[in-house]
């Protein structure tokens, strides 16, 4: 419950240049929207949260579309972006079943396909430096990278279980401690300040609010409603829970969306429940929602202790873009894996995939290809994973459902004229 909020917010920070003070902040708002997150899911207030042994966290592919989002359109857009996609979900949430059809996994796949490809060349970046910059490829930071991606692997190899899950939090946690060794960390910058800090409000400003720009978080939001289905039934299988699956889904979605929202006034990327605790359940036998909520109330308390959380400061942006590069080529990986799930032995998701990765990944490769475009043209076409899902999601309805339709129906007048 711990790692991921601070695996997320390294990552937030060494990707997007944050400073100091505003990762420290980031750092105690995601301990405590966790921890109340938490506190929703499991005991359920009203009709949000399903009263079931639920861990709310930040990361995953949530996380990567924040970061490709900023990186594209700067923080106040993703933060509106967020506002806008919990908005979104609450909306949708009653027709939501109906509008899945339509983004199957080869849209979602597609999209974070091209968010993974896009991201791996940001960790990367955060090793090497920028090229044509001083200190460029210092080999320094590049043996702290491959260090880290090296102590990670070693990590997941002698371990099993939930050591093996936290094999990402470890390698980084030893990068750290080589980088320690090597001089490479300012230990000074972990003292002063006092025992308790509170999570900043608005600390990218005002959010933006560009349709655009969000439509990869709000596509996401469809199959993070899907992914949330499928964990209550389970969760409530686990702990021997009878649920009514039109009434207890809405609530474990309403958390994930009333979490996110609150969340990102904080500026966090989208909550969602963690499937790995339902892993943890099932292994340890614990099925009390009460120990989740403990476990919540836990995190709140960590968010507001300020020395736990100045202690991200000291982490060298070479050890968090060597696990960066994990992180985000494991989410491509996903996307790979969803797009395995989409028949792509049949022709058409073959070209559909194909088209929609090949003008996608098009300004990811070869930034300002767009740059002769007028401006409010630009904003759509740089976005290459809005470019992506929009030309997947276009190109789906296009060849699996207008051209069935067209199709039935001259079979239906050739048919009548020959009788």
């Amino acid at each position: 419950m711990a790692a991921t909020p601070i695996s997320a917010i390294f990552l937030m920070s060494a990707t997007l240049g944050l400073g100091a003070d505003l990762t420290v902040d980031l750092l105690s708002a995601a301990f405590v929207l966790s921890g109340a997150g938490s506190l929703i899911q499991s005991l359920g207030p009203w009709k949000i949260g399903p009263r079931l042994p639920f861990m709310m966290l930040p990361g995953g592919a949530p996380l990567i579309l924040f970061l490709a989002i900023a990186e594209q359109h700067g923080l106040p857009t993703a933060t509106g972006s967020v506002i806008l996609t919990a908005l979104f979900t609450f909306v949708v949430l009653p027709v939501f079943s109906r509008l899945l059809r339509f983004f199957p996994a080869l849209v979602i796949g597609t999209m974070i396909v091209i968010v993974g490809v896009n991201l791996v060349k940001v960790g990367a970046v955060l090793v090497t430096g920028q090229p044509g910059t001083p200190g460029f490829a210092d080999p320094v930071n590049l043996g702290l990278g491959m260090a880290t991606i090296g102590f990670t692997v070693v990590f997941y190899l002698l371990f099993t279980g939930t050591l093996r899950q936290l094999a990402v939090m470890l390698g980084l946690l030893a990068g750290t401690a080589l980088a320690a060794v090597t001089g490479a960390i300012d230990a000074g910058a972990v003292g002063g300040g006092g025992l308790v800090g509170l999570p900043r409000l608005m600390p990218f400003g005002s959010p933006v609010f560009h349709l655009v720009a969000a439509l990869p978080l709000m596509l996401y939001s469809l199959a993070s409603m899907a992914e949330a289905t499928g964990q209550t039934i389970v969760n409530a299988e686990a702990v021997g829970k009878e649920i009514d699956r039109r009434t207890d889904v809405p609530k474990t979605v309403r958390g994930d969306a009333l979490t996110s929202l609150f969340g990102a006034f904080f500026g966090l990327p989208l909550m969602v429940t963690s499937g790995e605790n339902i892993g943890i359940v099932r292994v340890t036998g614990v099925r009390s929602r009460f120990v989740t909520a403990a476990a919540g109330i836990v995190l709140v308390v960590i968010g507001f202790l300020a020395p736990v959380t100045r202690a991200i400061s000291v982490i060298p942006s070479a050890v968090v873009g060597g696990t960066a590069m994990v992180v985000f080529a494991v989410i491509t990986v996903l996307g790979v894996q969803m797009l395995g799930r989409s028949d792509l032995d049949k022709h058409t998701t073959t070209f559909i995939c194909a088209v929609a990765l090949a003008l996608g990944l098009l300004p990811v490769l070869v930034p300002g290809v767009y740059g002769h475009f007028p401006p409010s043209v630009r904003i759509l076409l740089e976005s290459g994973v809005a470019v992506g899902a929009f030309v997947a999601a276009f190109l789906n309805i296009l060849f699996h459902h207008v051209r069935p339709g067209i199709a039935a129906r001259l079979t239906v007048v050739r048919t009548g004229s020959d009788r």
